[in-house]
């Protein structure tokens, strides 16, 4: 079953006649009748009925019920041909981990969407993990995550460097230089970084100190800090916009942790210019935190 074919067929069905669908395709009457005798010799039932000496031809059963199937035969061809013409780099996959996507990625986002408007721009939130993953299978053009590993096939680049601060309720009476001995772990609220920052809590918190909350998104902060007198650590980008919708303020860590590297993964197939052209708008937005170390 060929494009030519249902062409032909709908053309005679929409004109009633051999000839008047041929015309209306610009071929002559014998390519027209061939071509509806070959469609119902590979259907292997009749669609019209041909009466002698008549020029209009009448459906059959089977015939009416193939018009509907012909029309969305047409749509599917129709997109599959689109499809095809496609340009790949008409679109970009992204993934970030949500501690990024949270506070620094938006601004990103709609700079990227407003220099480059043929683009259309897919998100996804998914952890360090599935990010490699589904770069690994051509699921997702570029990610940004915290917790790097070694995956064949995908490449892991150092995107920028932030140190780590104390944000606190107003509530709490700190000086503007915390040690971690000086805090309490009853009023935590843990968030899972990276596994250097397990290490660095590990050391100075004892097990058996249960925290306020332990969380995974760090939307949750900003309604947790406005219920309760509680503190958490952060990165510097997400603390400096917390700040800003928060009863927060943010303070500097003696023997805090490690600072906190965000890398970005690609894979085998790539799409160099938007590829690139987000990576640009986040480094103009990182050009906004001098304290923050960008590798881009």
């Amino acid at each position: 079953m060929t494009d030519q074919q249902i062409q032909c067929f709908l053309a005679v069905v929409r004109t009633g006649s051999i000839s008047g669908g041929a015309q209306a395709l610009y071929v002559t009457q014998p390519a027209a009748s061939r071509c509806v005798r070959t469609l119902e010799e590979e259907l292997g039932y009749p669609l019209f009925r041909r009466g002698k000496g008549q020029r209009r031809v009448e459906l059959t059963d089977r015939g009416r019920a193939f018009v509907s199937v012909a029309e969305k035969w047409r749509i599917l061809w129709k997109e599959t041909q689109e499809l095809a013409l496609q340009d790949e780099n008409s679109q970009l996959v992204l993934s970030s981990v949500g501690s990024v996507s949270a506070y620094l990625l938006p601004p990103v986002m709609r700079r990227f969407l407003e220099g480059w408007p043929q683009c259309s721009l897919t998100f996804h939130h998914y952890s360090s993990f599935l990010s490699y993953d589904y770069v690994a299978g051509g699921l997702v053009d570029l990610a940004l995550i915290s917790d790097d590993r070694y995956v064949p096939g995908v490449e892991t680049v150092p995107a920028f460097r932030e140190p780590m601060l104390l944000a606190a309720a107003e509530g709490l009476s700190l000086p503007e230089r915390v040690h971690p001995a000086q805090l309490d772990p009853r009023r935590e609220l843990r968030l899972p970084w990276n596994p250097e920052y397990d290490l660095w809590h590990d050391f100075w918190f004892r097990a058996s100190d249960r925290p306020r909350a332990v969380l995974d998104m760090m939307p949750m902060l900003e309604q947790l800090f406005s219920w309760e007198s509680c503190w958490a650590v952060v990165p510097l980008s997400a603390g400096l916009r917390l700040a800003r919708s928060a009863p927060v303020r943010l303070h500097r860590l003696e023997e805090g942790p490690p600072e906190r590297i965000i890398y970005y993964l690609q894979g085998r197939r790539r799409k160099p210019e938007l590829t690139r052209g987000l990576l640009d708008c986040l480094k103009k937005e990182l050009e906004r935190y001098p304290e923050i170390e960008v590798f881009l």
